[in-house]
């Protein structure tokens, strides 16, 4: 069937029915093979908004020989020209913000305001592949007399992308521009929970005059990801999710020598030192713990307290206490993770947690869908799961600690590294934890310290498996390969060790 728009008609929360999303392939909306389908549920009201393709290793494999046909003519167009389908992507993402923001909303439960931020984040990623051509010229120079060395970045070929659920727009675009504009074809698998995205990012490119077949989305769950993974055509592979399936998947495809990329969980420590600015602390630390209800990997988890900090936890707790939830605080994915979140509750209260603000059982009128309010736990134990293992829910962990010294050595001791961040009012306090900190991305005073374009996104330690980080430039370096070119022209009067 023919690629269409299909816009989606959402104005508000109230829950809106939507179209079954197939596979995209070859510029055509196509059913999985099997004909199997899973529903996806709107997670506010816990209904389903409609059915989603699960696909198998037929439909890779349909994909996968659409994106190597396609291949072969985009290497050849020049990086200004695929730039310019990025250039008109953007203005198109911008002329629909407001239908893909609620569709973001309606499929992940984010408020408005959170989706919003999603799709203008992924805009912002956009932006960034459309600007590559300038950034990414190769360098020229004459080594020794009348030899010259050069650098061009050619593309790999096919490659391939699992992203997750919590951004449906964002992560894809993390991924899409870097790769398309060097001049790869790429195959998608969005998550099964939130395909529409992916779907609807497929469509726009397609309006944007993307040729068909240079980005393809596969849906379906574990067969389809295993699928792009072993397929032998798909010469590279990025992933963000969990730790346990990042790690897998890094092995998997490594093994079948793929250069492979792939992001995890986190625990983010925020240390606050005694010195810190109550309002503005307590604001931050609550909008990075509670914003899109803690389903995030920069969400901070755990506040190390140092020495006398009551009256910020308490300013904290405050703050959090007055989140409406509904329209302040979206929803939790599905049930199966609400359950999981109160467990994470039950088993921090039962070892000795104090419970400074209950969100289990949480209940938004008139959506009877899946929710967890903000919950803050504190005077937990450093080996407790809670304080060390990733929740990905609305649930902020407290663990106190004597000094400074003390909460860097906490955090080094993670195995995570995502991010990590210091309140603090001192300058040279702020610089002396930050450089201490084991973590990719370091906030002084900002909670999620997400890089802006071009600086780019990625942790260290057990948030990420591969080299190099996922966006900004080297972003575009992992989707490429350096071409090396040294060259000599005429013979030179004098000579030495290299001629």
């Amino acid at each position: 069937m023919p690629a269409t728009r299909l816009p989606f008609s959402a104005k508000s929360y109230d829950f809106v029915e939507y179209a079954s999303c197939h596979n995209f392939i070859g510029g055509e909306l196509r059913p999985a093979a099997s004909g199997e389908t899973l529903a996806v549920e709107n997670p506010r009201h816990a209904k389903v908004m409609g059915k989603v393709a699960m696909s198998g290793a037929a439909d890779v494999a349909a994909a996968v020989a659409s994106a190597t046909a396609a291949f072969a003519k985009w290497r050849t167009v020049p990086v200004k020209e695929r730039a310019q389908v990025f250039h008109r992507l953007k203005s198109l993402m911008e002329r629909d913000l407001a239908e893909l923001a609620w569709l973001v909303s309606h499929e992940n439960g984010k408020t408005y305001a959170e989706a919003e931020a999603d799709v203008l984040k992924g805009i912002e990623c956009v932006e960034f592949g459309a600007s590559l051509p300038s950034l990414v010229g190769g360098a020229k120079l004459e080594v020794s007399r009348g030899v010259t060395c050069e650098v061009s970045y050619e593309p790999l070929g096919v490659v391939g992308g699992v992203t997750p659920f919590n951004f449906p727009v964002m992560v894809p675009l993390w991924m899409l521009p870097q790769a398309v504009v060097g001049g790869n074809a790429f195959v998608l698998k969005p998550s099964e929970q939130v395909p529409y995205g992916a779907m609807k990012i497929a469509l726009l490119l397609r309006e944007a005059g993307l040729p068909d077949g240079v980005v393809n989305v596969v849906n379906g769950g574990r067969p389809a990801v295993e699928a792009v993974v072993d397929h032998k055509d798909v010469v590279a592979f990025a992933f963000v999710g969990s730790t346990t399936v990042a790690k897998a998947l890094y092995a998997r495809a490594a093994a079948h020598g793929k250069r492979v990329l792939c992001l995890g969980s986190a625990k983010n420590h925020l240390i606050i030192a005694p010195d810190a600015d109550v309002e503005m602390t307590a604001q931050n630390v609550v909008a990075s713990s509670f914003g899109c209800a803690g389903q995030r990997c920069m969400a901070s988890s755990l506040v190390v307290a140092v020495g006398d900090v009551d009256r910020i936890i308490e300013a904290i707790a405050a703050h959090a206490r007055r989140i409406q939830l509904g329209a302040g605080m979206g929803s939790i994915i599905n049930e199966a993770s609400v359950l999981r979140i109160s467990r994470a509750i039950d088993q921090a209260e039962a070892g000795g947690a104090k419970v400074l603000l209950d969100g289990r059982g949480a209940k938004v009128a008139g959506a009877p869908g899946y929710w967890v309010g903000p919950t803050v736990l504190d005077h937990l134990r450093p080996e407790m799961p809670a304080a060390c293992e990733e929740i990905f829910g609305p649930v902020l962990s407290i663990v106190r600690v004597p000094t400074l010294e003390a909460a860097i050595t906490l955090q080094n001791s993670s195995r995570y590294g995502n991010g990590a961040a210091v309140y603090t009012s001192s300058g040279a306090v702020a610089r002396h934890v930050a450089a201490k900190l084991t973590a990719g991305m370091v906030g002084i005073n900002v909670g999620v310290p997400v890089p802006r374009e071009p600086f780019s996104f990625g942790g260290w330690k057990d948030s990420k498996f591969g080299h190099g980080d996922i966006t900004g430039l080297d972003g575009f370096r992992f989707w490429t390969a350096p071409r090396k070119l040294t060259s000599k022209w005429e013979l030179q009067p004098d000579a030495n060790w290299m001629s």
